[in-house]
């Protein structure tokens, strides 16, 4: 067997020990078998008809509503295998896969399904979330091309910023910590999302920006209370948090 067998063997295992009937899913147009049979197909894929069907029940029933523009939670759990596809399936599939996790980025969720927890934080915007992944890979996408290096690009406005220290500053909060993603360049609406809930939404101003190597930054936040706010925390793009289908 070869080194590529072997990678698509370990996605269809992966594929398999997801329960795609526990993650939630608007009615009628999620379809949790559609998930485990379409990623198992994609990775499997190699010519462009079987491509093309992968990616129609995927697109359609399992990740998204392509017809409407609507992600599904389940997109965000598919993430990390939509990314082992680009690092073991054929060409043709892993071009697919980062087409559609781009789709991940550019929907919007619907009411009732916009959040996800991940291992940072809980209730974490969906799109939010997929970029988290996104980057996590940032080595195997660089290495795809221009496409690849696209989807990194696309996924920079989802940002996070972790909390590591705090202090209050006349009617500010400061908040020094490290950034994922590209910060906004003026002001900016976060979530705070602390002790596993979303604690409150404030303003937030970046003085400089954050360090090329490090990714170290200082947030100023308006309008928040220095006991609403913890070490630990993690920030979001409360934009991203706003957007429903």
């Amino acid at each position: 067997m070869s080194h590529a067998d072997v990678g698509r063997a370990d996605v269809g295992r992966a594929v398999d020990a997801v329960d795609w009937t526990a993650i939630p899913g608007p009615p009628g147009r999620y379809e949790p078998e559609a998930a485990a049979s379409g990623l198992r197909a994609l990775a499997e894929a190699t010519t462009l008809l079987q491509v093309a069907a992968a990616i129609s029940c995927l697109e359609n029933t399992a990740l998204y509503h392509g017809h409407s523009g609507a992600v599904f939670p389940a997109a965000a759990v598919a993430a990390p295998l939509l990314l082992d596809i680009v690092a073991h399936a054929h060409p043709r599939a892993a071009d697919a896969a980062i087409d559609l996790l781009e789709l991940g980025l550019r929907y919007e969720p619907h009411a009732g399904y916009t959040r996800i927890d991940t291992a940072e934080a809980a209730q974490v915007p969906l799109c939010c979330a997929i970029a988290e992944q996104i980057r996590a890979r940032a080595d195997l996408l660089a290495g795809h091309g221009e496409q690849g290096r696209q989807l990194l690009a696309e996924a920079g406005p989802h940002w996070r910023f972790r909390v590591h220290e705090l202090f209050a500053e006349a009617q500010e909060v400061v908040v020094f910590g490290t950034a994922d993603g590209v910060l906004p360049r003026n002001r900016f609406p976060v979530e705070v999302h602390a002790a596993r809930r979303i604690t409150m939404a404030a303003d937030a101003t970046a003085d400089y920006p954050p360090d090329a190597d490090t990714h170290e930054a200082f947030l100023r936040l308006t309008a928040m209370a220095l006991d609403r706010i913890r070490t630990g925390a993690v920030l979001y793009s409360a934009t991203c948090g706003a957007r429903v289908h």
